[in-house]
């Protein structure tokens, strides 16, 4: 597996060897939601970077899940639509939401790395 990389919204990046880059939620973001019970997946379509591309909603909230890069969404898991508990239960893995072709691949390692993504929950835990 590659390295991850996070955005300041709680979603994580996996480059794929096609090129593609899978997104999901971090643990932090699940486990804030609480019980996830519904994902809305996104338009298999072109999004600009911060567009809401799916929703996710859980017993306390519903939250957006953005693009973190301009790109177009090839695939989305369809394994959500009938069991969005996978975001709860492996949020890392058969939880992701989508996979999208970046417009530029090399803005993908100037995301969080998991250093980074970690002061940042710390920073959040003690504001």
């Amino acid at each position: 597996m590659s390295e991850l990389r996070f955005t300041e919204d709680h979603e994580w990046l996996r480059a794929e060897a096609d090129g593609s880059v899978t997104v999901g939620i971090t643990a932090f973001a699940q486990n804030a939601l609480g019980d996830v019970v519904y994902v809305q997946l996104p338009e298999l379509q072109t999004y600009a970077k911060g567009d809401e591309a799916s929703t996710v909603e859980s017993v306390k909230a519903a939250s957006g899940v953005y693009m973190p890069l301009d790109g177009e969404v090839i695939e989305t898991n369809p394994a959500l639509e009938s069991n969005p508990e996978l975001v709860n239960e492996d949020p890392l893995g058969e939880g992701w939401f989508f996979r999208f072709k970046p417009a530029d691949a090399a803005k993908v390692g100037q995301l969080l790395d998991q250093d980074a993504y970690d002061r940042l929950i710390k920073a959040n835990a003690e504001a």
